[in-house]
């Protein structure tokens, strides 16, 4: 893989306030999707497709499941001597504190940015679910002579997130005019796809002057007030994406993976999505059990009826039990004559035998972790 001359920065926890069930326990980037991985893997394994092979996640709460997840980076072929993966929990420097804001995370790492060598930095969150080529856009930017790219796609804004969107205005020329926090337009925007590309030495003078100014948002703080001044251009993405902001959507993304379209789109066998390797088992399906139309991950065990599932590692879904149009996290257990339709476990729930659990499409059920029912 050709050196990007790039260096990553993701942010696990900006987005975590949209689904705060899921993240109670966990960051956004380590909440699961898609049967085995979780939501940082789609970013992580973009930019080690691109050759960005140093990477760093800054890191504010509820970390303990994100690096157990990612471990040394083994998986993403970042355990290197020199660049690698690099995870900043807070607190890290005795000069650190709780951020809140992206300016002030990455205020505390500048030391650390000062010392690389890489030209470019690419940043992003973690709520999108997506296949941006980070090469191609790399090259766009660098190609287009701007100081600032950033990511968009054209679509609605999504009811729930009102407060917590980008979008921009961009002239004939790509170029960003405006950017706009909290957009209330109707119909399709160019909305964020919360990625930037920009110099990295030219990032590190924007946030020790933002510090100075006390601001706290890279994107309304400092690039809007900038516009005039910087080459700020937007790069639009037309790929399969999944745009996670409530529970609803959470549920919704993950049923949309049992469309094999939406599969092959996701997963293209160019730039292959990795995740945390666990050696299990592979699915056992009991000679009496039935599935269809599933998604089911490894160390399964399917006894009963499955239909419209997705199933993530270890999930046992016990003899006479029916589950029906739902999303079971890791360890979950349906026992024998169980009837489950439209339910999102989270990891090692327990729903015994003969119980009846049952949401609808509109307000699928959530079950707590480490419940039982």
């Amino acid at each position: 893989m050709v050196n990007s001359n790039a260096i990553g920065i993701i942010f696990p926890n900006s987005y975590d306030g949209l689904i705060p069930e899921l993240v109670r326990h966990r960051t956004m980037a380590s909440v699961p999707f898609g049967s085995r991985y979780r939501m940082i893997d789609f970013s992580l394994s973009g930019m080690v497709n691109a050759g960005i092979n140093n990477v760093t996640v800054i890191v504010k709460k509820n970390y303990h499941s994100l690096m157990d997840h990612l471990g040394n980076g083994r998986e993403w072929d970042l355990a290197r001597k020199k660049g690698g993966l690099n995870i900043v929990p807070p607190f890290a420097q005795s000069n650190s504190k709780v951020y809140h804001g992206r300016v002030e995370a990455l205020n505390s790492i500048l030391g650390y940015l000062s010392k690389q060598k890489e030209k470019y930095v690419v940043i992003s969150d973690c709520n999108v679910v997506h296949d941006i080529d980070f090469a191609d856009l790399l090259e766009k930017h660098k190609a287009s002579g701007a100081d600032v790219t950033m990511v968009y796609e054209r679509a609605e804004i999504p009811e729930p997130i009102k407060t917590d969107n980008y979008t921009f205005t961009i002239n004939a020329e790509g170029r960003i005019t405006d950017i706009f926090m909290n957009d209330y337009r109707l119909g399709m925007q160019n909305l964020s796809m919360n990625v930037i590309v920009m110099d990295r030495e030219e990032l590190i003078e924007m946030v020790r002057d933002a510090m100075v100014r006390n601001y706290v948002y890279l994107e309304r703080d400092i690039l809007g007030r900038s516009l005039g001044i910087l080459d700020v251009r937007g790069y639009e993405y037309k790929g399969y994406r999944s745009r996670i902001y409530s529970m609803k959507s959470y549920f919704d993304e993950n049923m949309r993976l049992l469309d094999r379209e939406n599969r092959d789109a996701l997963f293209p066998d160019a730039r292959p999505v990795y995740t945390k390797v666990r050696d299990e088992a592979p699915v056992r399906y009991a000679m009496d059990s039935k599935a269809t139309n599933c998604l089911v991950a490894d160390g399964c065990l399917i006894e009963g009826t499955i239909e419209n599932c997705v199933l993530f590692r270890g999930v046992k879904v016990a003899k006479g039990a029916v589950v029906k149009n739902c999303v079971l996290m890791q360890g979950t257990t349906v026992e024998a004559n169980a009837k489950l339709e439209y339910i999102v476990t989270d990891k090692d729930v327990t729903i015994t035998a003969n119980k009846t659990l049952l949401g609808n499409e509109s307000f699928p059920v959530y079950v707590e972790k480490g419940t039982e029912v």
